[in-house]
């Protein structure tokens, strides 16, 4: 469905009804150029069994909500990662503050005073945003093979970089299928391997519901442009759970370390031969450990 979130046409799943009006509510907030549905339904449910109302969106630029075509793609993107290195300023069309703005709308549009805010990747640094923004909304900060966005931090594995900076050879679903294979074997957690048919599939499925690169990259950009986030984590007084795979190739787990070590009271967690996706095992694991932590915060609350 769609909302009015933040002053943007929003798309939204929500598994809450009018009998769900008691249940705690999980905002989940996905990464880099992903849609509502790469949470994977299994996750979904195991937080409905779990007696919660799980909240998903498309994040702005991405999937059916509201674009940015009319801003451009920001420039040369090589060009803008040469200046975050160096650290100059990077030019984005919006900013990950201005997304976890549109998150916070979403709650304001559904009438949801507090939730648990998840994020995975990108959606975690969107989620630490929120949490530092708005502690009067977060029951709980979870954050998932993300980073604190600090200066010296190591960056994907050098192959990883390259393939994000590549092109598709084609416009056809089956070239546009390949090309994201490609990248998501990369990064994906070596211990628990999927069939490149399962991943072809649910990449063909995205692809049919929306495809817009040139969001990717405005997005890509904003990440560029969030200097500072390292300075506010300090001020995230929410229950904070950091988890993250020992085998990232796309964020290495230093990252999620680091992350961590700056929030107040928040606890680390390592899952070993987790990469950077979300396969049924790793599910499950994220499940283990995080249906626990967030009973035991409303419990305190």
């Amino acid at each position: 469905m769609k909302l009015t979130a933040n002053g943007l046409n929003i798309e939204v799943d929500d598994t809450g009804n009018q009998g769900d009006a008691e249940r705690p509510v999980v905002l989940l907030i996905m990464g880099l150029g992903m849609q509502l549905i790469a949470w994977p339904a299994p996750f979904v449910q195991g937080l409905v069994d779990a007696g919660y109302r799980v909240v998903r969106h498309d994040n702005r630029d991405i999937g059916l909500s509201q674009g940015f075509e009319a801003a451009g793609n920001g420039g040369n993107l090589i060009w803008q990662s040469i200046r975050q290195r160096l650290g100059l300023p990077v030019h984005s069309a919006y900013t990950l503050q201005d997304m976890a703005n549109d998150s916070i709308g979403v709650l304001d549009a559904l009438g949801i005073a507090r939730a648990h805010i998840v994020g995975a990747s990108m959606g975690g640094m969107i989620a630490q945003r929120v949490a530092a923004t708005a502690p009067e909304r977060t029951l709980s900060l979870v954050s998932i093979m993300s980073s604190s966005g600090a200066r010296g931090l190591p960056g994907p594995r050098r192959d990883v970089g390259a393939a994000l900076l590549r092109r598709p050879l084609g416009k056809t679903e089956a070239d546009l299928v390949g090309y994201s294979l490609r990248l998501v074997k990369l990064i994906s957690s070596p211990a628990y391997p999927q069939p490149d048919a399962v991943l072809a599939d649910r990449i063909a499925t995205g692809i049919r519901r929306a495809y817009r690169p040139q969001g990717v990259v405005r997005q890509m950009l904003a990440i560029g442009a969030d200097a500072g986030r390292e300075k506010v984590l300090p001020g995230i007084k929410a229950p904070t759970l950091v988890l993250h795979g020992d085998a990232d190739a796309l964020v290495p787990m230093p990252c999620g370390v680091d992350t961590a070590r700056r929030i107040p009271g928040a606890k680390f967690v390592t899952i070993p031969g987790m990469g950077h996706d979300l396969p049924p095992e790793v599910q499950q694991i994220l499940l283990n450990h995080m249906v626990p932590f967030m009973k035991a915060t409303e419990a305190t609350a």
